[in-house]
């Protein structure tokens, strides 16, 4: 896994040259002939609506912005890819990598918010706006299954990619003497929105995140679909969803989809029928 820190301008002048360093953080870019000029870009999120055609690559509408009181220090990015090897029975080395595929990048950063001065609600505002994009928004409610808010992180010419919040965890650092936070670090965890689309649905036209599973030697459906879910007959739906006829027949290697919770037929139950028992026994 690759991962990059990216140090941000007011960090890395600090050493070399104090003078600049300060200008910088207040917002002023010294130049040569050492006047100084306003050039000052606040970090946000720009929140969207999840799309409904399936596009991995077209938000919907946009509704919203959080804005960074402080711009962060550092941004920490990561990027890997999915290997799978095969080994042969009676090998006593694995075989080379074989390329499956790439893992959606992540990019985690920190806001810090300070209401000391006020002592108003303000952090919490502004916390209670990060949790939100953690659950489903109000618009793909309506549609029924909801789907999380799409986000792009965005700082002066610094765009991000598409993604959701995948996990928000905030530290609160001040209080007053009612108790009311005035100071919180939040460490924000973005996914990339990307891949395979997934399927749409059927009742509610939202996306719906899917599970990857790399088929390995001796794999079969039924075996994956009890693996995942619980249920070994609900090795259809894992077929329908990667457009297997041959249940049978699996490539190792290969990278399967596996749906989620929602995309399962309703009234799934932990104990499947006695045919799909059969079919998890004889695909053993």
């Amino acid at each position: 896994m690759t991962t990059h820190a990216i140090v941000s301008e007011p960090e890395a002048a600090h050493d070399s040259n104090p003078a600049a360093s300060g200008a910088v953080a207040a917002g002023r870019a010294p130049n040569k002939g050492g006047a100084e000029h306003l050039k000052l870009s606040h970090a946000f999120l720009k929140l969207y609506e999840p799309s409904q055609d399936g596009s991995l690559d077209k938000p919907g509408p946009k509704f919203g912005e959080i804005e960074f009181q402080f711009n962060p220090k550092e941004l920490t990015m990561g990027k890997a890819a999915t290997w799978a090897r095969q080994t042969a029975k009676g090998n006593k080395t694995a075989g080379p990598p074989q390329y499956v595929g790439p893992t959606p990048s992540k990019l985690t950063l920190e806001m810090f918010f300070d209401a000391s001065g006020k002592q108003d609600k303000d952090v919490v505002k502004r916390v209670q706006q990060l949790l939100a994009c953690c659950v489903p928004t109000e618009a793909s409610r309506t549609h029924g299954k909801g789907s999380p808010p799409w986000v792009v992180f965005r700082w002066g010419e610094l765009t991000g990619f598409l993604a959701y919040v995948a996990s928000v965890q905030v530290k609160y650092t001040l209080f007053t003497a009612s108790g009311l936070p005035v100071r919180a670090i939040c460490t924000v965890a973005l996914e990339e929105i990307a891949g395979d689309p997934p399927k749409q649905n059927p009742s509610s036209g939202g996306l719906v995140p899917r599970r990857r599973h790399v088929v390995i030697e001796g794999d079969t459906l039924a075996g994956i679909a009890y693996g995942e879910y619980g249920n070994a007959s609900l090795w259809r739906a894992v077929a329908a969803a990667n457009r297997i006829d041959d249940p049978m027949r699996l490539r190792p290697g290969s990278a399967l989809l596996l749906p989620s919770v929602d995309e399962l037929p309703s009234g799934a139950t932990q104990e499947g029928p006695a045919e799909s028992r059969e079919v998890l026994r004889g695909a053993r």
